[in-house]
């Protein structure tokens, strides 16, 4: 009788658990929603997935995948995440800070929460501040830190799968080298170009406004120098912000020159092409300033003596044609203007 009895009780225990599920359970919620209330789950061209938002930005869906990783899109917005069929995960999130404030709960939480924190965390260590006026030690000091953080966040979730184990570990190589390349080349670039040290010069550059500039023709007055070009995206993403510089200090001792390197790249190596794509430009940003055209591109005198190449690129020198700053902060950062007040600009 006992045998038959521990016999129906395994029986039942399996009934219980009934068969695995074809499809993962989806649910969670959005604070403060795009407009579209939708949030689209897919996997480059081999599936895609529309979830509907409730009115308070909640939601719930089955999806039938195969366990991977997945891309995950609200609004403007992006992030990743792990499904497995006969699972059920969930996340939540604000969309007004969407990754900073995005946390994963139910299966798979481990493995999702982790591979975002680790993604994410090198923000907390290489500030604007530290990459535009940190000294080599501070950045070697911070490259510690994150890495010394990374592993006490591996011991935080040893259930992690060796998969996205391996996937972090080249993630977090992978930026160490690229900090490590960044400043590398930032204080060789500072050796070469000191603080005080006179400027390389530019002569007959052609002015979009008519006529050529050359850099003497700006002696007197301090002189901002961006670097760039009509197919570099984060010299465009810069712009908005170099342009409110621009009218913030507009009738100051100081001059906002902008100087292309376009020469034909992203225009089928059609040098013709890639001027004219410059004055479009131009026109269709409304970009303010002095727009100048570099007379060979990368190859360019100016270029080369200054030891660029990378784009964009912020040069700051003085009224008496001597170096502040050959890698001078970025427009969008806040080091620029405080810079600025330094030298009570």
């Amino acid at each position: 009788m006992k045998r038959l009895l521990l016999l129906v009780t395994a029986v039942t225990l399996v009934a219980c658990k009934g068969e695995p599920k074809d499809y993962v359970t989806l649910s969670g919620k959005i604070e403060n929603p795009d407009e579209s209330k939708t949030l689209k789950i897919f996997k480059g061209k081999s599936y895609e997935k529309l979830i509907t938002l409730n009115d308070d930005g909640s939601f719930s869906d089955t999806l039938k995948v195969v366990a991977g990783d997945y891309n995950l899109q609200h609004g403007k917005e992006y992030g990743t995440i792990y499904l497995e069929n006969d699972n059920s995960s969930s996340f939540e999130t604000d969309y007004e800070s969407f990754i900073d404030s995005m946390v994963f709960k139910g299966d798979g939480a481990d493995t999702n929460n982790f591979s975002l924190k680790s993604y994410t965390m090198g923000k907390d260590y290489f500030t604007e501040d530290l990459v535009s006026k940190g000294s080599k030690e501070d950045v070697e000091k911070a490259l510690e830190d994150y890495q010394s953080a990374y592993q006490d966040l591996k011991q935080k979730y040893p259930a992690v799968d060796s998969t996205h184990l391996a996937l972090m570990d080249k993630n977090v190589d992978r930026t160490v080298k690229q900090i490590d390349q960044f400043v590398s080349s930032k204080f060789a670039i500072i050796g070469a170009l000191p603080k005080g040290s006179i400027s390389p010069t530019f002569e007959n550059y052609e002015n979009y406004a008519g006529g050529t500039m050359s850099l003497s023709d700006l002696k007197g007055k301090y002189v901002y120098i961006d670097i760039w070009a009509t197919w570099c995206p984060p010299c465009i993403r810069e712009i908005p912000s170099l342009k409110k510089i621009e009218k913030q200090y507009h009738g100051k001792n100081i001059a906002f020159v902008s100087i292309s390197v376009d020469n034909g790249r992203g225009y089928k190596n059609d040098a013709a092409a890639a001027y004219q794509g410059w004055k479009k430009m131009i026109v269709d940003k409304e970009l303010s300033g002095i727009q100048l055209y570099a007379d060979n591109g990368f190859r360019s005198d100016f270029i080369k003596n200054y030891k660029i190449n990378g784009i964009p690129r912020f040069i700051l020198i003085d009224p008496n044609g001597n170096i502040v700053s050959a890698d001078a902060p970025r427009p969008s950062s806040p080091s620029l203007i405080e810079l600025f007040n330094e030298l009570e600009i």
